[in-house]
Formats: structure tokens, C-alpha cells, sequence
């Protein structure tokens, strides 16, 4: 199949001026209130029930979804700017991020009605954690060859198997969960997958920890033993939930924090540098935020597409793969930048920490989301190159 490569010209409408404001407005009164600081980096952890109900009721949550389940019927574009702004600010978001993000908009659209009438409003409210059940022990981001199944029962669905690399798992209230539910075909290998809403609270769910080399625990291990799922709780068609799977990612591959997860370094670098860097640095930093506001450019614009109804999952996985590559090398550039200042012309122990800091989590930005060996497959197929 051969996909054309767009990237549409989006520019932020006069609204998203207004509305960034508002939000830096907010986020100012949360530092100087002590809530988070803007230098912490994700050093001092990203999770606050009483931030995440603040956003929502500033209405800031399942911003783009019909008012009925509490939404604001915003555009996409709205919803950009309050990620980037609480991005770039460090806030503490991790509680309803990736509900906000990807789970609401999956169950909005294939979800029961009881569901959405339920869950939704809560998410709106900041009151909803949500894990991605895809990756699995020996497949990873090949979503296809998922093995964990679940067997139809009375009234519902028993799941066993394994999740992996599951963040925020020991957090979450919910998981959308994409399990085997019929085996493969020769002609289509992506037959028999479909989705769930997950309820953690479920008997037979063990979450156990995975710890990262910062001592840090986002990831967990999620063990299924009869479980059981209601049939209300189907998300979509039974056996036909890839193409939902591929296009849940759209949402979750193509936002600013794709590329903003090491903005810190950048800030941190710049205030490091100083007002008058030598040329060498000067140079330097002019490139990186070139590279910047180039993918910021692409991610808008596949904000844009998403508002005006479009899948676009190829340009989606170009924003996942060349962002994350960029804040992934970027530590070590800062690095390289920041060797000839000296010791006592800025904060060095600061600067330090976050580039330690930010060297330990880089392996894991190149996976989450997909690696990058799936994204380029991705890539290839919508060229036509395979």
C-alpha cells in the first residue's frame, strides 16, 4: 500500500493564544504555590491527585469530547497548547495523561454507552488513571503476535497471560487491555486481536514492578489469571481491533511530549550558557532549537489532521521516531556544549543532575510508543517501500 506523506500546514488560530496564556497563568500560581517545580525535571516525580483535579476543573481534561461526558467540544489544536505549556513546565500530569490522551478518545469512539456514561466524566475530572495493556514478554512492540488471550465465558470474558513494560500499572484504575480472542489467519495476521476496558480492581490482575536504572518505578509487569471482563466492556469488534490498536497510537506518537520528555536539559543548557555564549555554544544551541521548532511544527500539524477528522498513523510514527532520537541525543550534545563553561558562571550541580538524570531514562524514550525499528516498518509501508 502506498500512503501520501502530508504534513498540512496548521498554524495555532488566534483561540490557542488566549487559552496559552490562561494555562501560564495557572502554572505560575501552582510554582509559586509550591505544588512542582519547573526545574525538576521528572527528577522529582510527575504525579498529584490535587494538581490533576485542578486541571479538571479548569475543564482542561477530555477537552476536545461532546459536553454530555463532560468534555469542552474544544479542537485538538486547544488541547496542544495545554499539553505543551504543562509539558515544558514539568508538571505533574502522570495521574489522567494518558487517559486524556489516547484511553478516553478510544472508548468514546468504540466503547458501550454505560462505559462512556461512567468512566469519561471522571476522567474530565482528573480522578482516572489508565494503562496501555499492548507489549508483551517476547513481542514488544509487535502488537500482532500478542499471546494473551481471553476465552469467552458466561456473561463475559476469562483473560490470562502477560503484560509488560506497562507504565503507571500500580496507579492505574483502568488498563486498555488488547488481547487474543482468535487465532491468527495465513492471509491476515492481524485477525483475532481485540480490546477491553480493564478494571485493575479485577480479582486475578497481579501488577509486580519494573524498576529503571534510576531506581525509579514507572514500568510494571501485569500477570492475568482468569480474569474476567464483561461483554460491556468489549471495546469495538471482537476479533478486528488492530486497525483501533494502529490508530490509538496516533494519539499517542505524535504529541509534544514525544519530544519535550528532556526539554529540561535544553533550559537547563540555556540558563548554563548564559546570556553572551561563546560562539562554539551559541551555534550550537541555535541548532537544537532549529531541530525543535521543527518538530513542533510537525507535531502541530498532525494535531491539525486529527481535528479535522483524519488518521494520520504514518506522519504520526516520522513525529514518534525523529522526536524521540532527538531527545534521546540530546543530553549528550548539552554535554558536549556545556564543557568549556566555566564552574562557577551557572548552577553546574543543577545542570549535572539533570543530564545524569537524563542520560538513565534515555534508552526507554526510543521504546515507548513503539520502537523505532516498528515505527520505521510503519514508515516504509505507508512509502511503499515494503
Amino acid at each position: 500500500m502506498n500512503t501520501e506523506l502530508t504534513f498540512d500546514a496548521v498554524r495555532l488560530p488566534p483561540a490557542c493564544a488566549r487559552l496559552r496564556a490562561e494555562v501560564r497563568a495557572f502554572l505560575a500560581e501552582e510554582i509559586e504555590a509550591g505544588t512542582f517545580s519547573p526545574h525538576g525535571g521528572a527528577i522529582d516525580g510527575a504525579w498529584s491527585e490535587e494538581f490533576s483535579r485542578k486541571v479538571g476543573a479548569r475543564g482542561w481534561i477530555g477537552m476536545t469530547w461532546p459536553k454530555k461526558y463532560g468534555g469542552q467540544e474544544k479542537s485538538f489544536l486547544e488541547r496542544y497548547v495545554v499539553t505543551e505549556e504543562f509539558r515544558v513546565a514539568n508538571a505533574p500530569v502522570r495521574l489522567h495523561f494518558v487517559a486524556d490522551r489516547q484511553s478516553g478518545p478510544v472508548i468514546l469512539k468504540y466503547g458501550s454507552e454505560r462505559v462512556k456514561a461512567d468512566i469519561l466524566p471522571r476522567i474530565c475530572r482528573g480522578e482516572v488513571c489508565f494503562a496501555i495493556g499492548m507489549s508483551e514478554p517476547n513481542s514488544g512492540s509487535d502488537l500482532f503476535a500478542a499471546q494473551t488471550r481471553a476465552t469467552r465465558g458466561q456473561g463475559g470474558w476469562l483473560v490470562n497471560g502477560t503484560k509488560v513494560w506497562t507504565s503507571n500499572a500500580h496507579h492505574a484504575h483502568y488498563m486498555i487491555g488488547l488481547f487474543r480472542t482468535s487465532p491468527p489467519t495465513k492471509e491476515n495476521r492481524r485477525h483475532g486481536l481485540t480490546q477491553f476496558v480493564v478494571d485493575m480492581k479485577t480479582p486475578g490482575i497481579t501488577v509486580n514492578p519494573i524498576y529503571q536504572m534510576t531506581g525509579q518505578h514507572d514500568f510494571n509487569e501485569v500477570v492475568f489469571q482468569d480474569a474476567f471482563m464483561p461483554d460491556d466492556h468489549v471495546l469495538g469488534e471482537v476479533d478486528g481491533a488492530w486497525k483501533q490498536a494502529t490508530s490509538e497510537l496516533a494519539y499517542e506518537r505524535s504529541g509534544p511530549e514525544r519530544f519535550l520528555e528532556t526539554y529540561y536539559v535544553l533550559a537547563e543548557l540555556v540558563r548554563v550558557l548564559g546570556e553572551t555564549p561563546d560562539t562554539r555554544g551559541a551555534e550550537g544551541l541555535g541548532r537544537l532549537v532549529a531541530q525543535l521548532h521543527a518538530l513542533r511544527r510537525m507535531s502541530v500539524s498532525v494535531a491539525g489532521m486529527l481535528h479535522a477528522g483524519k488518521e494520520p498513523v504514518v506522519e504520526a510514527a516520522i513525529v514518534k521516531d525523529v522526536g524521540t532520537i532527538w531527545e534521546q541525543r540530546l543530553p549528550a550534545r548539552a554535554r558536549d556544549l556545556a564543557a568549556f563553561v566555566q564552574e562557577s558562571a551557572a548552577n553546574r550541580a543543577t545542570f549535572e543532575e539533570q543530564l545524569a538524570y537524563a542520560t538513565l531514562i534515555a534508552p526507554k524514550l526510543t521504546i515507548q510508543g513503539g520502537t523505532t525499528e516498528i515505527l520505521r516498518g510503519i514508515i516504509a509501508r505507508g512509502l511503499g517501500l515494503r
